[in-house]
């Protein structure tokens, strides 16, 4: 085509051009990188390659069948809950020198020695190396893989081998057609007692488990993709295949195969069966020569690029581009993203975490879409369901950053008012009620009948409409709210109207019969914080009324004037929820007070009383937490610099580091005992922590406000947000030193 040859220079040319800062960090900055030896074999918790449409897990030998996932292509089976199906596998190459396959050798430090293997964050790579010496046989590896950001149908993999022995070896390149998952549980149906009982009968258990097993298996197991049709061709050295998600969508797959510049095939032959399509390979090699096979892989699902036919076409002419020129415009668009930044002078360990959170991030955004984030990435975990996470703890962190691609959150609220309108009328409530759990694709409820008091933590629809604000904050686009932003605000403003209770003995409005987001505690009367993040959506509303020229209701401000907020007048601080309620269960937070000063909310108080809340949170979390999960380090580190402790935000930001990382790839997870993984909303909230918490930034109606106080954590030099875009204007932000010590806020224009 005309104008692949312009794209490719194009993307040359973009990292010739990129400042000499960023083309340092491709080369040395170890902060992006992540690294994986042979003493991690045993602990090895996979990371992930994804570009926002399509995943692939990793896997130590980099060359395994590895699940792969699209975005919201979901799984609807009888009597359970949607969840992600796994496409067919697509990575997998394996390679035989005449001892054993490589991908059935167990995984030993002699066989495969030398090992490494590099997650590079900043190239969005993943690079292994190792001798495989086996059977008196030896052959130098390296595999390098992508899930490309510049052509996001495509993947390639190539497989480099140095024999150090002449003779014929074998090579497959398949696509495993994985079977449906068994035990399959009813889960729409199964209470929490019977989830239990038949995990526990399938010989499974749901208790916290050793690192690399995660928790959480026998319930987010991936959904199914069944092969309508596949077929391949040894001469063109292509596979396709069409397929379908367990009554959901369509999708299609393809690979093309790409050998070495002379090498000798002795033969090649298409295999198909049941669970497996596959070019299998058998070739000549020489002693010391090297010989790289790529494999060029595309994906599409209804909704996003066409049938196998036409990937077949994508994959044909990535392979007729070559790998090296893939690579290029992938990275070149990698390096772009990485204009937008978060720089920690003086702490290493912080700084990788900060890359590692982004890179999960990035990882996991479209532009232009109208999908929302799913809870673990693009990742079975929480069935890949949108939670508030999507709203309050990874939209906020993104829009500061890349605001295009933290823009199809909240388009994916709006795409989905009608079944957030159905919802409200199903329980006899008017407006928009989103779901506690919504389907990605579909934006229904898909809550687990297990979790059946959660449709009461309704504070998600006030953490929607309070997104929905920010992005007209931050970007000033008031076509874009009167279109889009202001018929959710005014949904869920319509939503809290009904909701409410008027309290005739106290002359206030309540919000009964909610769920915390301390959940144990889920059937409460006048949940401190979901009052006030509805008080919060309420008053958006009637500004967002203004902004677009429409009348607000007059009851918005008389039920938001009048909205009771639990308050302990004698201690000064604020109760978690209607004192008639005992505050005495072990839970993962102990109190949910930090959480009123999370940036979304930031309910406004006096010092005096932010410290006591503070100080009971604190109290709480020793005498009724438990494994307090990563969101309470988020909260705790906002929280001590909102009160100007810079110490105790640098020693939250440091244990939020510590259990939670799983090695070798930073992979966060919920909390360190149960470890289930690739959490966005953590890595979200981590970066929250220093983008709000330590610069005393917030999104209001003065723009991005100095609402706080910076603060530096004492060994910290400095901190800057690179490349923040707010309003159409682009510059950094910094938290630095004066000559005094004291830290200061300073912005320069880009």
């Amino acid at each position: 085509m005309p104008t692949r040859p312009r794209r490719l220079l194009a993307a040359l040319a973009l990292v010739l051009l990129l400042p000499s800062g960023h083309a340092i960090a491709d080369g040395t900055d170890a902060s992006f990188r992540l690294t994986a030896t042979a003493q991690d074999f045993g602990s090895y918790f996979p990371s992930y390659l994804a570009n926002g449409y399509f995943s692939v897990m990793t896997s130590p030998r980099g060359t395994e069948p590895d699940r792969s996932y699209m975005v919201a292509f979901m799984d609807y089976a009888k009597d359970d809950i949607a969840r992600p199906a796994a496409v067919p596998g697509w990575n997998e190459i394996d390679y035989n020198p005449g001892g054993g396959w490589l991908n059935s050798t167990r995984l030993d430090a002699k066989i495969f020695a030398g090992y490494a293997q590099t997650l590079d964050m900043h190239d969005a790579t993943l690079a292994t190396r190792y001798r495989f010496d086996y059977a008196n046989k030896a052959t130098d590896v390296e595999v390098t893989s992508f899930v490309s950001q510049a052509d996001p149908h495509l993947a390639a993999v190539r497989f480099s081998i140095t024999p150090q022995f002449s003779g014929d070896v074998q090579l497959a390149f398949p696509i495993r057609l994985w079977s449906e998952h068994q035990p399959r549980f009813p889960i729409a149906k199964l209470t929490g007692d019977q989830m239990i009982a038949a995990v526990i009968a399938s010989g499974q258990d749901l208790g916290n488990k050793p690192v690399p097993t995660p928790d959480r298996a026998p319930v987010w197991y991936p959904g199914y993709t069944r092969v309508l049709s596949d077929d391949g061709d040894a001469k063109a050295l292509t596979l396709w295949l069409d397929g379908r998600a367990e009554q959901g969508l369509a999708m299609a797959e393809a690979a093309a195969l790409q050998l070495p510049a002379g090498i000798e095939v002795k033969s090649a032959k298409l295999s198909k069966g049941p669970y497996r399509l596959s070019l299998d390979l058998v070739v000549h090699v020489e002693q010391g020569h090297t010989y790289a096979f790529t494999k060029y892989v595309a994906l599409s699902r209804d909704g996003w690029g066409g049938d196998a036919k036409a990937d077949l076409a994508l994959a044909t002419q990535a392979r007729a581009t070559g790998f090296d020129a893939l690579l290029a415009r992938h990275r070149a668009a990698w390096h772009q993203l990485w204009q937008s930044d978060i720089v920690v002078d003086g702490d290493p360990a912080v700084q990788k975490a900060v890359h590692s959170d982004l890179y999960y991030l990035l990882s996991n955004t479209t532009t232009g879409t109208a999908w929302p984030m799913g809870a673990c990435a693009l990742t079975p975990n929480y069935a890949g369901h949108a939670f508030w996470d999507s709203d309050s703890w990874v939209f906020p962190a993104l829009l500061l950053l890349h605001p295009e691609r933290a823009k199809p959150i909240v388009m994916f609220r709006h795409r989905t008012m009608q079944p957030a309108r159905e919802q409200a009328a199903h329980y006899g409530w008017k407006g928009l009620m989103y779901p506690w759990e919504s389907d990605p694709q579909k934006g229904t409820v898909v809550t687990p009948h297990f979790a059946e008091g959660v449709h009461r933590e309704i504070h998600v629809n006030a953490d929607v409409a309070i997104a929905q604000w920010q992005y007209w904050l931050a970007t000033g686009d008031r076509d874009w709210l009167k279109q889009y932003g202001w018929p959710v605000i005014r949904g869920v403003a319509d939503f809290w109207a009904s909701r409410v209770t008027w309290d005739t003995a106290h002359d206030r409005y309540g919000i009964l019969h909610v769920t915390s987001p301390d959940e144990a505690y889920d059937d409460v009367p006048n949940d401190a914080f979901t009052n006030a993040a509805a008080r919060k959506a309420l008053r958006i509303a009637v500004k967002a009324a203004k902004q677009v020229g429409a009348t607000p209701d007059p009851q918005w401000s008389r039920i938001a004037d009048r909205m009771y907020v639990p308050f302990d007048t004698a201690a000064q601080r604020h109760y978690d929820f209607d004192p008639s309620v005992p505050h005495d269960k072990i839970t993962w937070m102990g109190s949910s007070l930090a959480w009123l000063m999370y940036p979304d909310l930031d309910l406004p108080m006096s010092e005096a009383v932010r410290r006591n809340d503070f100080d009971f949170q604190l109290h709480e979390l020793k005498t009724h937490g438990d494994d307090p999960n990563e969101m309470m380090m988020v909260m705790l580190a906002v929280g001590s610099a909102e009160l100007g402790d810079a110490h105790g935000a640098g020693q939250w930001i440091a244990r939020n580091l510590v259990g939670f990382l799983k090695p070798p790839f930073n992979v966060r997870t919920e909390t360190v005992a149960n470890n289930a993984g690739y959490i966005l909303a953590t890595s979200a909230g981590f970066l929250q922590s220093l983008e709000y918490g330590l610069t005393g930034l917030r999104i209001d109606g003065k723009g991005l406000d100095d609402a706080y106080a910076p603060v530096l954590p004492p060994a910290w030099k400095s901190l800057t947000l690179k490349g923040v875009h707010f309003r159409g204007k682009r510059y950094d932000v910094s938290v630095q030193r004066d000559a005094t010590g004291k830290a200061k806020l300073v912005r320069r224009a880009l």
